[in-house]
């Protein structure tokens, strides 16, 4: 038990049995999964930062056109909580592969549609309506995705290697962020013209490869262990929303508050920077996405280590620690990026997407699912973090362009704010229990008083 923290934290002798095809499966799955999810907000956020402003809101000035279209991407967030609200009533009802297989085929399919979308040029205001409802699609499909392959990941793996696997998550996340990388840089290569006219739709129909990949992978999933007793105990809930408002009100708001900050953090390194890049540093195009690329592939190794060194030490304490750096690195950042010098830039994209696009995350992968009890934990997991993303990642681009604008083009009223949505974090931090190698069977919360036991 976590004594000192004072919460029903406990393990348990008799685990439910873990099949190693069954791991190896579920691994693949949050892997492949989160690969599309990311994949497809990246080439979004990438497009929003260095087309959309041309293609869907042309007749405003270029920094009405970056605000514009930041909030079409923002849009994209706001409706991941409502996903998130509809998808969570089956996961822990039906299971939690059902919902991974539905979301799926919702954002892969919202993302091809964006390729096949007219221009303003074409059709004049129904473009980018057509575009803010492809990317609403988007969101909702993306409300459970990342939250159930973490549940999934968390309750499949074998206790004392459960964040490592589970971090797989935010590996597939960063897989993402590089595909999506190469596919811009292979569009960049096309002259303008080219790139202007069909280039771009390319690289959002390129969707359909890993959509594909994805789901051949998760229609042979199978369900974790801990669902599977959950169903044979008949314990699942009728309504895990409703569940989670009465019972587990206090891990819902601790999840939110743990996560909002950090998706502001995580949010503005991918997305914002490439536009503070383009349009305020005069960097070259052509050079974003590599650094993006650079960047996701050293923070998809990180979230791994981060994973297994939660393991050996806590939960907590890793992220902490994590955290805390990213409560002083916006300054270094923001005066490495005004050098203008490509190693630099490099370094520090390297170090932002290690701690907070990947490490950070990483870590809450098992962290998130392990404060829930077991009836109602893929609801809980799923509202705690994409409401708060509402709040972080997807108005957070918006936020800084709004900030950069309102000021002339200083970066330190973003770095204020980057580093208010820190602090932030480690004040939550601190009311969170420790979770490592709990009892997943546990009807009870890890922030629940401590029972006596008979």
């Amino acid at each position: 038990m976590d004594t000192a923290t004072g919460s029903s934290v406990s393990t348990k002798e008799s685990e439910p049995h873990h099949n190693p095809a069954a791991v190896r499966r579920a691994a693949w799955a949050g892997l492949i999964g989160t690969t599309l999810e990311q994949y497809d907000f990246v080439i979004y956020g990438t497009a929003s930062a260095l087309i959309f402003n041309q293609l869907f809101f042309p007749n405003i000035s270029p920094a009405a056109g970056i605000i514009a279209s930041f909030s079409a991407y923002a849009v994209g967030f706001l409706a991941r909580p409502l996903g998130g609200l509809f998808f969570s009533r089956y996961g822990d009802r039906l299971g939690r592969k059902w919902v991974l297989v539905a979301t799926l085929m919702l954002m892969g399919g919202a993302t091809m549609a964006i390729g096949l979308l007219p221009t303003y040029e074409q059709v004049g205001l129904l473009a980018p309506t057509l575009l803010v409802a492809c990317r609403f699609l988007q969101g909702f499909g993306a409300g459970a995705e990342q939250s159930g392959g973490a549940t999934l990941l968390t309750e499949t793996a074998q206790i004392g290697r459960r964040g490592r696997l589970a971090a797989l998550v935010m590996t597939g996340a960063a897989l993402g962020t590089a595909l999506g990388a190469i596919a811009w840089i292979l569009a960049q290569l096309l002259p303008d013209d080219q790139l202007m006219a069909w280039g771009w739709r390319m690289v959002f129909l390129s969707s359909i490869v890993v959509t594909v990949a994805a789901f051949i992978i998760r229609r042979k999933l199978s369900e974790s262990p801990v669902f599977q007793e959950l169903k044979a105990a008949q314990e699942r809930p009728k309504a895990p929303v409703k569940e989670v408002f009465k019972n587990g009100k206090k891990p819902l708001f601790i999840v939110m508050f743990m996560t909002v900050g950090i998706s502001a953090q995580s949010y503005t390194y991918q997305v914002f920077m490439a536009s503070y890049m383009k349009n305020d540093l005069a960097i070259d195009p052509t050079f974003i996405p590599k650094v993006l690329l650079v960047g996701a592939i050293c923070g998809g190794i990180a979230a791994y280590g981060f994973g297994i060194l939660s393991d050996k030490v806590g939960r907590k304490p890793v992220y902490i620690g994590i955290v805390s750096l990213l409560v002083i690195l916006p300054i270094p950042t923001f005066m490495a990026l005004d050098t203008g010098s490509f190693i630099l830039i490099t370094v520090v994209m390297i170090i932002g997407f290690i701690l907070a696009c990947q490490g950070a995350v990483g870590v809450t992968m098992s962290y998130f699912p392990e404060i829930f009890g077991a009836r109602y934990r893929y609801a809980g997991v799923t509202l705690g973090r994409e409401f708060a993303s509402v709040f972080g990642g997807g108005i957070a681009p918006l936020i800084c362009a709004g900030l950069i604008t309102a000021f002339s083009g200083s970066w330190v009223p973003v770095a204020v704010y980057m580093m208010i949505m820190a602090v932030s974090v480690l004040i939550a931090s601190a009311f969170a229990p420790e979770t490592r190698d709990r009892d997943l069977t546990d009807l009870a919360n890890a922030t629940d008083p401590i029972r006596e036991k008979v």
